[in-house]
């Protein structure tokens, strides 16, 4: 009796291989993994700012992008400011957003699931009595946060879900967001 599998193949851009390289490497060198990430910010007047990122740590040396990426944060007119840039807040949702996102990429990758559009809507509650002062037992940052996948794919449902609970489970983002670590802030 000839039973054949079938080997499910995809390309979403993600180069799984290099990605078990880096993990093979980085598992026989530990301290190899320690990466210490940056980002530099300046103020452009009212509450308006820049923040850049060019270099980081990691893989046991100094590394840097290909070139430097920049990000500007504002405040809308509601909050008496230009509206030249998304809010701080705006721009952490997107950041969970856009890790998740490619979270799914690379596992859809790696289990040869053929994606054909993902889409995520984050939303966030914020009740601003924390930040404004007006009541301190108010929570400064989000009280919620919903993520919304629309994936469309060569797969089941169970099967995309399983790909959204994998990525969620290995965001950096997310971790961030729900286990925060400890954050110093000083006067240089």
């Amino acid at each position: 009796m000839n039973i054949q599998t079938e080997v499910k193949t995809a390309d979403n851009g993600v180069d799984v291989e290099a990605l078990y390289g880096i993990k093979k490497a980085l598992t026989d060198m530990p301290p190899a993994a320690q990466f210490t990430w940056r980002a530099s910010c300046e103020w452009l007047g009212g509450v308006h700012s820049k923040s850049t990122v060019e270099g980081f740590f990691g893989a046991g040396a100094e590394q840097s992008h290909k070139a430097p990426y920049s990000v500007e944060a504002d405040h809308p007119g509601v909050f008496a400011a230009p509206d030249n840039a998304a809010t701080p807040v705006e721009i952490v949702l997107s950041a969970l957003a856009s890790c998740l996102t490619g979270g799914v990429a690379a596992i859809a990758q790696h289990r040869g699931i053929q994606l054909h559009s993902v889409k995520a809507q984050v939303e966030g509650d914020m009740n601003l009595h924390g930040i404004l002062g007006i009541d301190a037992d108010v929570r400064n940052g989000f009280s919620a946060i919903r993520v919304t996948f629309e994936v469309e794919a060569d797969a089941s449902k169970d099967e995309i879900a399983a790909v959204i609970a994998q990525s969620q489970k290995r965001s950096a983002v997310f971790d961030i967001i729900t286990n925060p670590g400890n954050v110093k802030v000083a006067l240089a």
